[in-house]
């Protein structure tokens, strides 16, 4: 596997991965929570410091406002970071447990 992107931090993984639905930076945070069982917990000065860093790499885009919360969505390039991201954790994974023989 070729380094195409560089690794994500797990806020960000879990931020696009909010994204592929139309989310506001509260609901954001919110469902990062939720996924990651309390583990992962974005303030807001996180959130919105990532939001713009995925807006200007292009990962993510903001949807019209329409004078409520402003919403951002995942873009294509966005799906393709993530997707090489999960082929990298997948071979991290798989050689972990193929070096320690999945001792648990």
């Amino acid at each position: 596997m070729t380094q195409e992107h560089p690794p994500l931090t797990e806020g960000v993984y879990y931020i696009l991965l909010a994204l592929y639905e139309a989310r506001h930076g509260y609901g954001i945070m919110q469902l990062v929570d939720e996924m990651s069982n309390g583990r992962v917990r974005l303030g807001a000065g996180t959130i919105y410091g990532a939001i713009k860093t995925l807006l200007e790499r292009g990962w993510i885009e903001a949807l019209d406002d329409d004078g409520r919360k402003k919403e951002y969505i995942i873009t294509e390039t966005g799906k393709s970071v993530v997707e090489f991201e999960i082929l990298r954790l997948r071979e991290l994974f798989d050689n972990g447990i193929r070096i320690t023989k999945g001792v648990e």
